[in-house]
C-alpha cells in the first residue's frame, strides 16, 4: 500500500493586507452586476427639480476654477473632485451610500497644464449600466476647466466614481462612506 505522508505547510510572511475600500468597490461591483438584470434602469435627473445647466467655458471669463498647488497626482484627485462636487451640488449624494450601489466605475482623467480635459480612459467601467459610463464622461467633460495643475504641469488622476440609483453619484475621494460600513 502506498501511503503519502501528510503535506507540511511552512509558516512565511503573510500577504499584504488589500485597501478595504478596493474590496467594497470590487464586492459592490460584482454584486451590481449580480443583479443588473434583476433592475429597471435609473433616472439620471435627481428627484429634485433639474438645475440649471452649467454653463459652458468662455476663455477670458472670470468663471475658471483656482490653480490648484498639488505635487501629486493623488493630491490632485482630492481637488479635482472638490471641483466636480462644486459644479454638481445637486446630484452629490448625500450622506452614506446604500449597501448595494448601481454602478462602480474607475475613470482615468487626464488633464493639460491649464486645467481642459486632454482624455478619459475607463479602468473598469461599469458595462452594466452605460448610461451610466455616458453620464459619467459628459460629467467629466462639462467641468472643464479643472483647476490648472500649476506645480505639475500636467497631470493623469484616477477616481472612483460610486453611482446610487437615484442618479445622484459620490466620488471615493470624497465618499462619506456606505452604509454598514465599519469606520475606518
Amino acid at each position: 500500500m502506498n501511503h503519502t505522508p501528510p503535506l507540511r505547510l511552512r509558516k512565511t510572511a503573510s500577504a499584504p493586507v488589500p485597501n478595504r475600500r478596493l474590496l467594497l468597490g470590487a464586492g459592490c461591483a460584482a454584486a451590481a452586476a449580480l443583479i443588473a438584470g434583476c433592475t429597471t434602469a435609473p433616472s439620471l435627473a435627481p428627484a429634485r427639480a433639474p438645475a440649471a445647466p452649467v454653463a459652458p467655458f468662455v476663455p477670458g471669463a472670470s468663471t475658471a476654477p483656482r490653480a490648484s498647488t498639488a505635487t501629486t497626482a493623488r493630491e490632485y484627485r482630492r481637488d479635482a473632485a472638490r471641483h466636480l462636487y462644486a459644479l454638481n451640488a445637486d446630484r452629490i449624494y448625500k450622506g452614506k451610500l446604500p449597501p448595494m450601489l448601481y454602478a462602480v466605475g474607475v475613470l482615468q482623467v487626464d488633464i493639460d497644464g491649464r486645467g481642459r480635459v486632454l482624455r478619459t480612459r475607463w479602468m473598469r467601467a461599469p458595462t452594466q449600466a452605460p448610461e451610466v459610463i455616458a453620464e459619467i464622461e459628459r460629467t467629466v467633460r462639462q467641468a472643464a476647466p479643472f483647476p490648472a495643475p500649476q506645480r505639475l504641469g500636467q497631470v493623469t488622476y484616477t477616481d472612483v466614481w460610486l453611482w446610487d440609483k437615484s442618479g445622484r453619484f459620490q466620488l471615493d475621494t470624497l465618499t462619506e462612506g456606505q452604509i454598514g460600513e465599519e469606520p475606518q
